[in-house]
């Protein structure tokens, strides 16, 4: 790593106004398990001249629920979202996501925030100095993305534009779920981006002087099913293949409202408009499942390796319709080596078998 001003900030205000004096040359640390892979991979066009420690920052970490809000602090760790008995009995779907992130060691020290500002994961962006990088590209303003003509199995097959990586993060897609807002500070005031708009093809949605505050979740009814699905090559630490999570009410087997929301097929989080207003109003069984998981991919256009994904988000999206986990339904299609080849998978993503990570709550 190089050297680097190191800034501990005891405030918000002091954490906007050093983004604000370096800006576009600072970077956040809060559980710094993105961070430091930035800064040892230097990977970016420009080394960053600060780091901005907000661990430092008391108060920050509350996760709570008013009449009309959840409310989550941005240094709320992921391991007491997974743990919260508040999220595992009304907002199940978030739980799961948090629990689902990397692992326990990871958990422990990583933030919501953090998950939800990560950078992309796409093996170009982030190909390291020490082995030939940084390689430009469309994301980093100068270039093309090179995932179009290269490999691409982990890229979008939903939303693409000039960059194709995907949205990492897990807890984004049970937001989105959810209709989250993201209370957004600077030095000159706050403002309010929904978790659904804060992602571009290009980046988030944040301006170099600004830190997400608060994570801010409308109030759920108390009974709702609620499900989280990850599919991973390897059960532990991966990202998502394909990710996602649905809310179901029910009445006397009938779907009377539905949100579906999917992750790591596009830029950003999706939600599947078609498939949630096709299961309003119809029965629950795994015709309309099916459908729906189709109805999800209307659209797609996957690139020359990644149409894999297609069938995987069919099924995930079924399977969270139903509020299955990972053991599927016997009239559903099956996720696994019949989907593509592990053998084939680049020497980032190596392994020797897939995963289904599943997750369901029910709330009765």
């Amino acid at each position: 790593m190089r050297p680097f001003t190191h800034v501990n900030a005891r405030t918000v205000r002091q954490a906007t106004a050093a983004l604000a004096k370096y800006y576009g040359q600072a970077r956040l640390n809060a559980g710094g398990t993105d961070l430091f892979g930035v800064l040892k991979d230097e990977f970016l066009p420009l080394y960053p001249e600060a780091i901005v420690n907000i661990k430092t920052v008391r108060g920050l970490d509350y996760i709570r629920e008013d009449k009309s809000l959840l409310r989550i602090g941005a240094l709320a760790r992921l391991v007491d979202l997974a743990q919260s008995t508040l999220l595992r009995q009304r907002y199940g779907a978030l739980a799961e996501a948090a629990h689902a992130v990397a692992s326990p060691q990871i958990r422990n020290v990583a933030t919501l925030g953090g998950n939800l500002c990560q950078d992309v994961r796409c093996c170009y962006y982030r190909y390291p100095r020490h082995i030939g990088g940084p390689i430009n590209c469309a994301r980093k303003g100068n270039g093309p993305c090179l995932a179009v003509k290269g490999d691409n199995r982990n890229h979008a097959i939903l939303g693409g534009r000039r960059c194709f990586a995907v949205c990492p993060s897990d807890t984004a897609v049970a937001l989105t779920l959810y209709d989250a807002q993201l209370l957004v500070v600077s030095p000159t005031g706050e403002r309010l981006i929904s978790v659904r708009d804060f992602y571009t093809p290009l980046g988030h949605g944040l301006s170099a002087d600004e830190m997400v505050k608060e994570i801010q979740v409308p109030r759920l009814p108390d009974t709702l099913q609620q499900t989280f699905l990850k599919f991973t090559l390897r059960k532990p630490i991966d990202f998502a293949i394909v990710s996602v999570a649905a809310l179901i009410t029910r009445s006397n087997d009938l779907c009377t409202e539905a949100r579906i929301a999917m992750g790591a097929v596009a830029p950003g989080v999706l939600r599947a408009v078609a498939a949630e207003e096709f299961l309003r109003g119809r029965p629950l069984n795994p015709e309309t499942a099916a459908e729906a998981g189709k109805l999800a991919m209307e659209g797609a256009k996957p690139l020359s390796r990644n149409a894999y994904k297609i069938q995987i988000a069919h099924t995930l999206v079924a399977r969270a319709v139903l509020g299955q986990s990972s053991t599927a339904l016997s009239s559903l299609p099956s996720v696994g080596s019949d989907v593509y080849d592990p053998t084939e998978l680049s020497t980032f993503h190596r392994c020797n078998s897939a995963s289904v990570e599943g997750y369901a709550t029910v709330v009765d």
